[in-house]
Formats: C-alpha cells, structure tokens, sequence
C-alpha cells in the first residue's frame, strides 16, 4: 500500500519562531502528540512532541530551560534532524525508517512541499486491516517492561523515563499492573487541589541552591506515579491475535497495552511492536 493512499493530509504546523506554551496549547486542543515546525517559507524544519516538551525542558542544563514555557522558541526543544518520505513509497519502507531512527512520524514531501504526515497510527489502521489472523501478541510483544510503583515520586519517573529514552511506564501494584504513565501525563499533568477541589496544573521546576554552584529539582508538589496515571487500563493475554491489539489502540487512543496471565504482568505491546508486524 502507497504512503500517499494511508498519509494524513491535514498537517497541523507551527512556526519555529512560536512559543513552547503556543505547541501546547494546539497539542491539548487537537489531541496531537506532535507538531510539524516550519520556517517562515513554510518548509519542514522540524518535529515537536510531547516527548520533547517532558525531557527538553527537565533536568539540569542552560538557563533558557528554567524561562516559563511562554518565553522559549520551539526551535529550543523541536527535533531538528527532520526525516522526511516521498508519497509513492510503500508502508513497509514508512515502517523501517520509523524503526531505524526511532520516531512516531515522518512528513510526506513531494518535490519539496509539504503534503502530508504519516504516523504509526496511520500503520495500525494498515495492520488491523490487512494483517488479521497473522500474529499473536505473544509473537511481538515486549517481555521486558519498564515498571514503576504507584507510590514513586515524579521526579523518580523522569529519571526512568530519561535513563531508558521512553516515553510509557506501566504502573504496578505487587506486580499487577494498575496504570499507565506517559510524557503527556507528566508534561500536562491536571490534579484536583485538596483545599479548593479546582483542577490545576502541577509542573516541576529547577531553582539554584542558594550558595552553591549547582542546582537541584524542586517539586511544586509531592506528585506520585498514582496520582497522574491513567487508570482506566486495558489488558490483553500473550495468546490474543495482535490486531486485536491494534483495534483497542485506535478505539482508545492508546500506545500501549500490558499484557498478563491472569493477573501478573508479563509483557508490553505498543505501537512500535504493532507495526514490525507490517511484512
């Protein structure tokens, strides 16, 4: 199947001159997970994802990252090593570029213009309609799964998150999976205040220890895992056909589903999986 007859046509772009709060903001409007960024003659010039907004903006670093979201150019946490595919290409030649250089997209350029967008969801609508019967889940499922309990500070998540390059953990409760955390959990993460019962937004933040050359984390508040996962979870078992898994993504809006045998945790499949699946 051709990319141009699976692609996205309506590419939603910012100006790498905007401002991070501005991709926000389209991000929460839209429900999108990632933004095309143009120059000023409208040429593709870089991607912008959640993902980037959760790990570009956290952690020790330069000044510019401690200015409020309002006040940094997407430039600063856009990827700029835009990959790009032509329309006539096949979706398995959009599937290995995805998983060579490990991203969730690619803009569709012909002669220079920008066209379209292709996305891993784009591919799970291909494998859920052409690949029924082909794979069980066991066949492409992840067994190692990065995990956190329920009770870990956010802080600690990041510093998973970061240390293992992911952007999902599932959450855990004497091995049981509970929940599911993301980068948008965390980069855009909405808790009900205890004293006013009002939702607002909870973000952390980096402050120079007075008198020292360094710098430390400081929370807003004592967020944890449970606080902002999604708890709503779906669960599937290893012998389940994989595009039963695909389905449930594209009906939930999810990029994951654990999987278990009875109650215990025994693997993961994402769209990632999903999509080597593609042959």
């Amino acid at each position: 199947m051709k990319i141009k007859d699976i692609m996205s046509e309506n590419v939603v772009v910012i100006q790498d001159t905007e401002q991070v709060a501005y991709a926000r903001n389209l991000m929460l409007k839209n429900g999108f997970s990632r933004i095309v960024v143009v120059n000023q003659d409208g040429d593709p010039v870089g991607i912008v994802t959640e993902r980037d907004i959760t790990h570009k903006l956290s952690g020790k670093g330069p000044a510019w990252r401690r200015r409020p979201i309002d006040k940094i150019a997407v430039r600063r946490v856009m990827n700029d090593g835009l990959i790009t595919v032509a329309p006539g290409l096949n979706s398995q030649d959009a599937v290995e570029l995805m998983l060579k250089n490990d991203i969730g997209s690619l803009p569709v350029v012909d002669q220079g213009e920008l066209i379209g967008i292709i996305t891993k969801t784009d591919l799970m609508k291909v494998y859920e309609n052409k690949f029924t019967g082909k794979w069980k889940i066991s066949d492409l499922m992840s067994s190692d799964v990065v995990t956190v309990n329920e009770n870990h500070a956010i802080s600690h998540v990041i510093n998973i998150m970061e240390e293992n390059k992911i952007g999902r953990l599932v959450v855990i409760r004497d091995n049981e999976p509970v929940g599911i955390l993301t980068s948008e959990n965390i980069s855009f993460a909405q808790v009900e205040d205890p004293g006013t019962g009002v939702n607002m937004e909870k973000i952390y933040f980096i402050r120079p220890v007075e008198g020292e050359g360094k710098r430390n984390i400081r929370m807003i508040s004592m967020l944890t895992a449970g606080d902002i996962m999604t708890n709503h979870l779906v669960k599937l078992k290893s012998g389940d056909d994989a595009s039963e898994a695909a389905k449930l993504m594209l009906q939930k809006e999810i990029s994951g589903i654990p999987v278990v045998e009875g109650d215990e945790l025994v693997g993961i499949i994402t769209k990632t999986d999903i999509i080597k699946g593609i042959q």
